[in-house]
């Protein structure tokens, strides 16, 4: 923890959203329950220690939605929880049909957002596609299954089902947000896409889906911004990871106003999470 702390006040990052990415979809009920459990309790402890400095995503048993709308509901009114951190897929399964409902439904009813970190597009890529060179199950697997995972919320009618829902992706949105005009067009003009979304693509971007800063070049960050808009933009440093920060990135962005810079860099965040002052 004092590592963390001291790596925070290097970058000026006042606080950060803790969040654990799932390893426990594959366990059985009662197992991911006391997994669960211990990573919120120790969640809570770390918060609790450290007010003005942390706020956390709840960990859930997202292949148990009953389960995981239960965690929820528990780790928000009696722990403190800021909302929900999930994984892209479900064993391979897309957490978007009708079997989820229960878990989307509670974090629409508390109003929390849920936050989705993927996990090299092992539900994509068929086995050793992105080894060798270069790191590829993260450099291309994870902004893709971050791709995925969007596309399926919105074609699968998942963000209409619940309208008051907001999701969080990691990495820019993944590469969905680079080219929102093709996604525009399976509805349109493919008979076979049998497309349950009720708005464009792009539009859910303006207010049901925010994104991390995590695009690392200045044109990248012009880009996102314009798609989404400044109050869908949020700061995302991956720590403990050693990934190029955006920081400098934002601040120095000549296409932003000083408000706008504010916003992303916490502003946007702090009211997503319902953090005071």
């Amino acid at each position: 923890l004092a590592t963390r702390l001291r790596a925070m006040d290097t970058q000026g990052i006042d606080m950060e959203a803790l969040s654990i990415n799932p390893f426990w979809y594959r366990t059985d009920r009662d197992k991911t329950a006391e997994i669960v459990r211990l990573n919120n309790e120790a969640l809570v402890e770390i918060c609790a220690r450290n007010p003005d400095r942390f706020v956390a995503f709840a960990s859930v048993a997202l292949q148990f939605p009953d389960l995981a709308a239960q965690q929820l509901e528990h780790a928000v009114k009696n722990l403190g929880a800021r909302g929900a951190s999930i994984g892209g897929h479900v064993n391979n399964e897309p957490p978007t049909s009708e079997k989820y409902d229960p878990f989307w439904a509670k974090a629409e009813e508390l109003g929390v957002p849920v936050f989705m970190h993927p996990n090299n597009a092992l539900n994509v890529a068929r086995d050793g596609a992105l080894d060798g060179r270069g790191g590829l199950g993260n450099i291309v697997g994870n902004p893709l299954e971050t791709t995925v995972f969007l596309s399926r919320m919105i074609f699968d009618g998942t963000l209409d089902r619940f309208p008051r829902l907001t999701v969080c992706a990691a990495h820019g949105g993944g590469y969905i947000t680079s080219d929102l005009g093709r996604s525009h067009a399976p509805c349109i003009v493919r008979d076979d896409a049998n497309c349950a979304n009720k708005r464009k693509p792009s539009e859910y971007f303006k207010d049901r889906i925010v994104v991390d800063s995590m695009v690392f070049s200045s044109e990248g960050l012009r880009h996102l911004v314009a798609e989404t808009g400044v109050t869908q933009v949020v700061y995302g440093s991956d720590q403990p990871y050693f990934w190029p920060d955006t920081i400098d990135l934002i601040v120095e962005a000549p296409f932003l106003t000083n408000e706008a810079k504010e916003a992303i860099l916490g502003g946007n965040l702090r009211r997503m999470l319902r953090i005071d002052g």
